[in-house]
């Protein structure tokens, strides 16, 4: 396959190049600003603020950066909302994927950039290009239609898990009453699994499964712009990625291999069999 051509000439590549380029930037922001915010919480804040204003200003710039290259183009953000643009595109970003880890200093946070044709709504776009940028891991994820799925320069593939069982990732919400139901999903989702991951950010989960590092994922109550990267750079690494009770307030995202996504997803789906 080859690139995607766009209606104002720009390809899915050019896209995926800009993507990178912002998300490498506002991830080197995102690790000055916690690296600087230690400190500064100690003396005169708190770190939670450090972390809010940290998600504005690493949002603010890529949005900045994009009206400077992209003007006519949406941009939808978990910090700043949606803002519909003239060309079709959309830009869907998580500017700190994985703030809690953020906060507590572990290193598996991530900046997460897609561009999208159509609506800014995850049932009715298609994505163009993405970048996971994990600043503190020092690794960059990009993908765009009909090119593949790269880190640092390396063609990524998923697996199709083995005999031993699926490593596979999740995440639970934060809300207590969700807890019991995302435990029991887990429970039912064991049965094909060799063990669980809980990395704490989506976009380095799915990235992980383009990869190869994990052979599946599952997680229910993501927001677009937590999947919208990784949902594409599993599908250009080969990969299958679905979603199930899109109008419960608590969706279910999976995706994996195509084997592994199959057994998932007949797991989801209640067949005893898988």
């Amino acid at each position: 396959m080859t690139a995607a051509n766009l209606g104002d000439g720009v390809s899915a590549a050019d896209l995926g190049e800009l993507a990178a380029d912002i998300a490498r930037e506002a991830g080197d922001l995102a690790r000055r600003r916690r690296a600087e915010g230690v400190a500064l919480a100690a003396t005169k804040s708190t770190l939670a603020d450090i972390v809010t204003d940290a998600d504005r200003e690493v949002e603010q710039l890529i949005r900045e950066r994009l009206h400077r290259e992209r003007p006519d183009d949406g941009f939808f953000g978990e910090e700043s909302g949606a803002a519909r643009g003239s060309s079709g595109l959309t830009w869907v970003v998580d500017p700190i994927d994985g703030t809690v880890n953020y906060a507590y200093g572990i290193a598996t946070y991530s900046v997460s950039i897609a561009v999208v044709e159509g609506e800014p709504d995850p049932l009715s776009w298609q994505g163009v290009a993405a970048a996971v940028c994990a600043p503190a891991l020092g690794e960059l994820f990009t993908a765009a239609r009909g090119e593949g799925a790269w880190l640092d320069g390396i063609r990524l593939s998923v697996t199709e898990g083995n005999p031993a069982g699926a490593l596979l990732g999740t995440g639970f919400g934060y809300d207590p009453a969700t807890h019991e139901g995302d435990l029991a999903l887990v429970r039912r989702v064991m049965r094909m699994a060799r063990d669980l991951r809980r990395m704490g950010s989506a976009a380095i989960d799915l990235s992980y499964v383009a990869a190869g590092r994990l052979d599946g994922f599952f997680e229910r109550g993501l927001n677009p712009w937590d999947f919208a990267a990784g949902a594409l750079i599993v599908e250009e690494a080969g990969g299958a990625v679905s979603r199930f009770d899109v109008d419960a307030p608590r969706p279910l995202l999976i995706a994996g291999g195509r084997r592994v996504h199959d057994r998932l997803r007949a797991i989801v789906e209640g067949d005893g069999s898988a």
